[in-house]
């Protein structure tokens, strides 16, 4: 029996050298699975494998089922707002970069040639859509009952002078209904996979002192996981902050 025993400990050892040598993250394509690609090459002996998603609301229920280890998409007030709305208690274990949310028109070229009865697209979760709210609020085009409040919402407006319309869309809608309305609120890194650049076509950008970093997470009760803290250290190390400041040119900002 106890022979037995040892044997199959023994062959659970490759087992867990192995999840301890791999993880599996979801990201969205542009930047995240890119630095996780560039995380690849820094740590050839570890393997992330890379889940692509092109929204926000699949990684967290596949993390929170199990289909995946991590996800690497969202920043701590979307990650908030998402626990509480669903009863789960998925939890960052750092942060990467930052990616400043950005104002684009094929329309306009200065934001305050913003025309009267302007339409206006802007992400239409709570914490990106207040946080369009909070960038139109300090670029002078509303004023907010109170733009310190991340969760504002369009019923927050208290002054519209140009009497502008919101459309509320679904993040990876923004890029593309651009054509469609006078002024179109973009996550970078939706901008970027549409082959908009932040720095040059941006018309309003947050600035580096912006809250939404965003992060990695996990299950609650994986955050001391090796694997987990094997990604971390390749995320936040020297070569990746220089891979993040030479590729994306000031669009994307190291977060660590």
């Amino acid at each position: 029996m106890k022979k037995l025993a040892s044997a199959l400990i023994l062959s659970a050892l490759p087992f867990l050298a192995n999840a301890q040598d791999s993880i599996k993250v979801a990201a969205t394509p542009v930047p995240h699975a890119e630095i996780l690609e560039h995380a690849q090459t820094l740590a050839p002996d570890f393997k992330i494998d890379v889940v692509v998603v092109t929204d926000y609301v699949l990684p967290n229920l596949m993390l929170d089922e199990g289909e995946v280890d991590a996800n690497f998409m969202q920043h701590k007030p979307y990650l908030d707002e998402f626990n509480k709305a669903n009863s789960l208690t998925l939890t960052p274990v750092g942060s990467v970069h930052l990616e400043p949310l950005g104002g684009y028109s094929k329309k306009i070229t200065d934001i305050k040639n913003t025309p009267n009865n302007a339409k206006v697209a802007i992400p239409n979760d709570p914490t990106n859509g207040g946080r369009a709210l909070i960038l139109l609020h300090n670029n002078g085009v509303i004023t907010l009952e109170d733009p310190s409040n991340i969760l504002s919402t369009i019923a927050d407006i208290k002054e519209n002078p140009k009497n502008i319309s919101f459309l509320e869309l679904e993040a990876p809608m923004l890029a593309k209904a651009i054509d469609e309305v006078d002024l179109a609120l973009i996550n970078t890194n939706f901008a970027l996979d549409a082959g908009l650049n932040p720095m040059k076509d941006a018309l309003i950008i947050e600035d580096k002192n912006s809250p939404y970093v965003n992060i990695v997470v996990v299950k609650a009760d994986n955050t001391d996981k090796e694997n987990v803290k094997k990604l971390m250290k390749v995320l936040n190390s020297p070569e990746m902050k220089s891979f993040i400041e030479t590729k994306y040119e000031g669009s994307i900002l190291p977060g660590f």
